[in-house]
Formats: C-alpha cells, structure tokens, sequence
C-alpha cells in the first residue's frame, strides 16, 4: 500500500519502521519541525526524521498543516496516498488533509478508546492505577480522537511499571496491530465501530503541577504518581530543603505511626504515607547524575526521622 507516516517522538518509530519492513511503500514522512535542545540549544532532528533520513524516504516538517499548510497539502494531494498513517504527529490534521487517502488517515493511539484520549494517554492510565491499557487503531476524524476504532491490542500494567517503560512496550505493540490493520483494511475485513461517548475520557498533556509528592495520599497513590510522571515530568520532594525527583519506587508491607513524609528506615529511603509505607528505588539530587537510591545513600545518608518536602 502507498502510504504517508505523520509522527514524531520515539513512539512513532517502530510503527514507521514495522510499516517500512512489511514492505509497504512509504512516499513521505510528516514530522514535526527540528527543535533546540540542550544546553547549546542545538537544533535535534525527530526521532521519526532520524529514521526516514537513514531510509531515504522524503521528509516534509510543517509548523502546521491548519495555517499556511496550503503547500504542504499540495504535495500530500500530488502523491495521492492510499493510507495515511498517523502516530503521535502532535498536529491538527484539517479535513482537506482526511478526505484524501482511499482508505483515510488511520492514527496509532496508546489507549483502550475512548478512554484517555488526548496527548497523555500512557500517562494517565498510569497514575489513574489502571489494571489494563494497549493500542487502539482508529480512522481520524475533525475531533480528538473521536474517530471510529479499527482493532485493539491489550496489556497488563505491571505493578511498578513506569510510564516510561510502558511507552516503549505500547509502541512495539502500536507496530504490530498497524501492519495487521492495513492488511486487514485492504482486504476488507475491518468493520470500524463507533466509539461510546458515555464512556469516553480525556488525558490532558502532562505539567509540572502535577510533580509535588503528597506524603498525606496512600502509599498506592504516591506510588502510582512516581510511576505515572517518570521519565517526564517526574514526581520530586524535598530531602533536607534540596529538590529530588523520583524515578522508581515500589509499595512496602505494613504502617507507621510517624507522620506522612517521614523517613522510617533511613538505609533503604522507606517513607510514611498518610496510609501505608513506600520506598524509593531510583532518584536523582539537584546537581546529581540519576542514580539508584543505595547509590546515592552511600555518599549522602538520610537521617532516620528526616520529614520530607520540607
């Protein structure tokens, strides 16, 4: 099948590069513009450019394809996809853009829709301690994520699986149900259903906001917002008035009577929630390389009875 890819972050790739090596004839990739990054401000290339470019495949990087895309909707017209293929593009497509494939635009979302639609489906089905998420493939509509579902594929969240961890996982598991959904929709054998509206739920783009630890939640609940904000934009505290963010942590047996936040057990970082214990695995100090917590104890050791964020 003749096919144009739109994406851009890492999750994209192995959908780009499971389509490429089905054999399908990849005219184009839409990504987002090149952006400055590290302390030089260096212009970095998408990860999905990266891969195109190593593949000689042509690459178009419009600001948008809504205002001034006139040019880039030619080009898309000239090469008369049969299937657009979409995968965390991170851009409005209008609906010049959706009426032109023979087989529409078919998006790659990281959730069981409709739940958590939006920009942080991964995420949120993370920190809400969903049980289960996976792929659903989809024909895009002029809503977001509203389109009909094509097929889905279904996981098990691990107990102290990150977000992190399960974006890689969801993203091979996004390349194969593609490469099904294609063969599928040009044979004929996909009917797409209508989403149920009445069950329908938003993940908004992750902030900053959402970082601060409250020691006073359920060791559940803290475990579950490290889990959920690692690697971007991490849960933190404070250990002796110095921000740390949390990369890993796991749920410890048992209860304290110490107030929320405090150190327990000082030799493993082991803190008191407002209902449960739990211990921090990986973290990294202010000035300080990510680094497993025993590491970091070596050289720092925190006080048994230290109150965190303070």
């Amino acid at each position: 099948m003749k096919i144009v890819f739109m994406g851009t972050p890492d999750f994209a790739v192995p959908s780009l590069k499971a389509l490429y090596e089905a054999g399908h004839e990849v005219q184009a990739v839409f990504c987002q513009p090149d952006k400055p990054k590290g302390r030089g401000m260096k212009l970095v290339a998408p990860p999905v450019k990266a891969f195109a470019i190593e593949k000689d495949i042509p690459v178009y990087q419009p600001n948008s394809l809504k205002n001034g895309g006139e040019k880039f909707i030619k080009v898309l017209e000239n090469l008369a996809p049969e299937c657009i293929v979409v995968a965390a593009y991170g851009k409005i497509l209008p609906k010049s853009v959706l009426d032109i494939p023979k087989f529409g635009c078919v998006n790659v979302h990281g959730s069981l829709l409709p739940k958590y639609r939006g920009a942080g489906p991964i995420q949120w089905a993370v920190l809400n301690d969903e049980k289960t998420t996976g792929i659903t493939t989809m024909l895009m509509g002029e809503g977001l994520d509203t389109g009909d579902m094509l097929l889905k594929s279904e996981t098990e969240i691990g107990e102290n699986e990150t977000a992190a961890e399960l974006f890689d996982r969801l993203a091979d598991m996004g390349a194969e149900l593609i490469v099904e959904t294609l063969e599928k929709l040009e044979k004929g054998e996909i009917t797409p259903v209508p989403q149920n509206e009445d069950e329908a739920s938003y993940a908004p783009m992750l902030t900053k906001e959402l970082s601060p630890i409250d020691f006073t939640k359920t060791a559940r609940e803290v475990h579950k917002q490290i889990c959920g904000l690692s690697d971007w934009p991490c849960a933190t505290t404070l250990i002796n008035g110095k921000r740390v963010k949390v990369y890993h942590s796991e749920i410890v047996e048992g209860n304290s009577d110490k107030p929320a936040g405090t150190v327990v057990k000082a030799k493993d970082l082991t803190v008191a929630c407002g209902e449960g214990l739990v211990r921090f695995t990986e973290i990294q100090a202010e000035g300080s390389k990510r680094m497993p917590t025993a590491d970091y104890l070596r050289g720092k050791p925190i006080a048994e009875g230290t109150v965190l964020g303070k």
